[in-house]
């Protein structure tokens, strides 16, 4: 059940006070009254309200005064403000500096009742859209990028380091680890986050279109340009831009975002006026920089201006133990947009996909799931609705005995399950023998038998 709207009655006429709070309450509101400026003043700090009904003239002050103090103070709060001697001009001020209303007495029931009514309504909706706003940043921000593994914990903490600098971020890893997706994150926790976020692909534009695309042109500058056009860093002013596939971008612009970067400043194509922004850059690649700057393709001093902070997202392969809250996560959305009811993996199925190495990484699992869920027809999914290449899984290589005994032909193919396991776990055992399915008393033993003792001082 839903509780009565809470409103504060301010009047410094006792009569008006005790008889429109009696009214109000009659018709389904909870009223609290106040006989003048301070007193609502101190209404205000000490309980929330979702309406404020003050007179204009009140002994220690006026409503205008009160509005005022609202508007610092709560600016998400409702005022209506009402007057025995109100003008055109009053109205419009009580408007102007932020009141839903204002209403000349004497007050006619009704129109009171649907000026109430409409505000409450108004703040009904403000509340939603603020509700909407959170779920947009939750499904854009880290909550929505699944990962306990250590390194991805890494990067959450530095992206709450630098996502409200300036700073230019430069997000490597292999296709398909979601590198868009954390751009969005950073936007989203940034403080620009009301500001626009312009992605571009710049390897899906053709080199004569790109720099067009990004600085914008002026009509006339080439065929085809028959009006000016506004690029994509000026789109993104005040917000964030995000360049991905950067390392396939031609040496000509390297040269000017490398001034934009450093100046702020560029001017369009074909046109002299020079353009300032004051936009965020976030740039992502698949492709070793370095290594196309030692090839003569990336211009040396525009990686230095980039590589500032880098953000290097693991492979999958890597981080095998979040693969079945990604793999659940998947599910899950997959359910809610086609209502299938698949309640879940089987523990082969999930044994299956920790055992593949998804060189299409995270997307590469997210399209599996998908697929695995449309085709199945059980509750749960099993290696049976996996693709055949997942299903097989790779399975353990063991070289021949030569001689020596099955314990010892064992400790290899066992240190490394266990080495992969630790690293995987960040050199947590309790996690490690947790997710082996020994105790740690067991898992100390195999790493002093197999050497790894030693090799887990160095990680603290």
């Amino acid at each position: 059940m839903m509780s009565q709207p809470q409103i504060l009655l301010v009047d410094d006429d006792r009569h008006v006070l005790d008889s429109m709070g009696m009214w109000l309450r009659e018709i389904g509101y909870t009223v609290t009254t106040s006989p003048g400026y301070h007193d609502a003043v101190a209404q205000l700090a000490a309980q929330k309200f979702d309406l404020v009904l003050a007179d204009v003239r009140l002994q220690d002050g006026d409503g205008f005064e009160l509005l005022r103090h609202i508007r610092k103070a709560q600016p998400e709060q409702t005022v209506i403000l009402i007057t025995g001697y109100g003008t055109a001009d009053d109205a419009v001020e009580a408007i102007r500096l932020g009141a839903f209303d204002m209403l000349t007495k004497p007050l006619i029931d009704r129109e009171l009742e649907m000026a109430i009514s409409r505000a409450l309504s108004q703040r009904q909706v403000l509340a939603e859209n603020e509700k909407l706003k959170e779920q947009l940043d939750l499904r854009y921000g880290l909550e929505n990028i699944i990962g306990h593994d250590h390194r991805m914990l890494k990067i959450f903490d530095m992206v709450d380091s630098v996502a409200d600098t300036r700073a230019t971020i430069l997000i490597t890893g292999e296709s398909g680890t979601g590198k868009s997706l954390l751009a969005r994150a950073i936007h989203r926790r940034s403080n620009r986050r009301e500001k626009p976020f312009v992605e571009v692909a710049c390897g899906a534009l053709p080199e004569t279109l790109l720099e067009s695309e990004l600085f914008g042109h002026v009509a006339g500058s080439f065929t085809g340009a028959t009006t000016d056009k506004l690029g994509k860093f000026k789109q993104a002013d005040a917000g964030s831009i995000f360049l991905d596939e950067i390392g396939t971008a031609p040496q000509s612009m390297q040269v000017k975002l490398l001034r934009v970067l450093q100046e702020l400043q560029f001017e369009p194509v074909g046109g002299n006026t020079t353009i300032s922004i004051d936009t965020r850059v976030i740039l992502a690649t698949n492709e070793n920089l370095a290594n196309l700057v030692e090839r003569g393709v990336f211009r040396q001093d525009l990686f230095y201006r980039v590589n500032v902070i880098n953000l290097e997202l693991p492979p999958l392969r890597q981080r095998m133990t979040d693969i079945p809250r990604l793999a659940n996560h998947f599910l899950e959305e997959v359910r809610q947009d086609t209502g299938r009811q698949i309640r879940g993996f089987t523990e082969e199925a999930i044994s299956a996909l920790q055992r593949y190495q998804w060189p299409g990484n995270v997307r590469e699992l997210q399209n599996v799931v998908e697929r695995s869920v449309l085709l199945s027809k059980n509750e749960m999914i099993g290696p049976g609705e996996l693709p055949a290449a997942i299903a097989s899984g790779a399975p353990v290589s063991v070289q021949r005995t030569n001689g020596r005994t099955l314990k010892e032909a064992l400790e290899a193919p066992e240190r490394q399950i266990i080495l992969e396991t630790l690293e995987s776990n960040g050199w947590n055992r309790n996690l490690t023998a947790d997710e082996l399915g020994i105790n740690r008393t067991t898992l100390y033993k195999k790493m002093k038998r197999l050497g790894l003792e030693d090799l887990a001082g160095t990680h603290h």
